[in-house]
């Protein structure tokens, strides 16, 4: 009697292989320990540009080179949230939450000539057609969080105090305190780069191109898709954000 699993025996314990997720839904990637991997670039704090746009290429290179088809992508710090209404493998959870990750953690990888691994995590976030617009609402609110929380704690470390002390402090002090004391130093925390206030979305965009039929000897119009990486991002409760979402949404 052999001491081996049978194949049988061995895909019966790879439970989770049938878990499926049904459009639309969302894929939210993020760094983990990212630190100590980015410190080694010497990137600028609060915000680096650099950063932001690799993450932004990986973004765009996931939508034209890796065989999957994203609705629609938003980008903020180390975390990616791709919104699908076509299903990758079938559904399939585990390829989805291993292939999205490793892909940009590879990309990122090459955008930033990275000497030290780059790791994601992932997760699956379940949504009606209807919910997309309310997430985004959320995780853009959690942009501008991270934007004023960056901002006041780099400001407290050049003002002496200890990376311990800083937060701590930043955790006792109201928004309006934070915008003071940043304003206090030369920033004027509504005037940053729209990319760090409020994210930047990427998407594709349908446009018509007229060329020339040599056999027909006529002019031609085709529809194309281009990507576009939106960095003056609206500020999604606002009448331009909302038809933006709503139009991109519409294309489900």
């Amino acid at each position: 009697m052999s001491d081996a699993f049978s194949e049988k025996e061995m895909k019966e314990r790879e439970l989770f292989a049938d878990l499926r997720v049904f459009p639309p839904f969302a894929v939210r990637i993020d760094g983990r320990g990212f630190r100590r991997t980015l410190d080694l670039l010497g990137l600028k704090k609060p915000y680096d540009e650099r950063f932001a746009r690799a993450m932004a290429n990986a973004t765009e290179s996931l939508f034209r080179e890796s065989g999957l088809n994203p609705l629609f992508a938003f980008t903020f710090s180390d975390e990616i949230s791709f919104f699908f209404s076509e299903i990758p493998y079938n559904g399939r959870v585990e390829k989805i939450d291993s292939i999205i990750p490793s892909y940009i953690s590879s990309s990122l990888t090459i955008q930033l000539s990275l000497t030290n691994p780059a790791a994601f995590d992932s997760r699956v976030i379940l949504l009606g057609k209807e919910d997309i617009y309310r997430y985004l609402l959320w995780r853009q609110a959690e942009t501008w969080r991270n934007h004023l929380s960056s901002y006041g704690y780099y400001t407290l470390l050049r003002y002496g105090l200890s990376e311990n002390d800083a937060a701590l402090r930043l955790k006792s002090m109201k928004s309006s305190d934070v915008h003071e004391l940043v304003y206090q130093h030369g920033i004027n925390l509504a005037e940053t780069p729209a990319w760090q206030r409020c994210g930047i979305l990427i998407y594709r965009e349908k446009y018509e191109k007229t060329g020339y039929d040599p056999i027909k000897k006529t002019e031609v119009k085709a529809l194309r898709t281009k990507i576009i990486q939106e960095w003056n991002t609206p500020i999604f409760k606002t009448e331009e954000g909302k038809k933006l979402i709503t139009r991109l949404i519409s294309e489900a």
